[in-house]
């Protein structure tokens, strides 16, 4: 899996633009769900990462891209969620989790926000 590029709104990878939020879990690439953390946006002024949305856990490493200025909120819970699977946790703006991504193994999973 390359990641190719990024620009506000939309990545690019092997090949494929996807203008919407990504899960990517053991190379599957899927639109994230973020339905179920709407309930706390007006918590945290953005839909934040939460336990309420699938998760791709089974990794050693979960790279979470926080977007174009990293807004993407990422709650307690999913941090404390990660040190009790003993997942090492990333979370940066998606330009640096995209470098991340193409130098990570098949045990790196990833959640991409793709806007702000």
């Amino acid at each position: 899996m390359r990641f190719q590029r990024f620009d506000f709104g939309k990545i690019r990878i092997d090949g494929v633009d996807y203008d919407y939020d990504l899960v990517i879990d053991h190379g599957d690439i899927h639109k994230r769900r973020k339905k179920a953390s709407k309930r706390y946006r007006d918590d945290f002024g953005h839909t934040p990462l939460s336990l309420a949305e699938e998760i791709p856990w089974n990794c050693r490493r979960l790279v979470v891209g926080t977007g174009a200025e990293g807004s993407l909120p990422v709650m307690e819970e999913v941090r404390a969620e990660a040190r009790e699977r003993e997942v090492e946790l990333v979370i940066v703006p998606t330009a640096r989790a995209i470098e991340l991504l193409n130098q990570s193994g098949k045990r790196t999973n990833a959640i991409i926000h793709v806007t702000c």
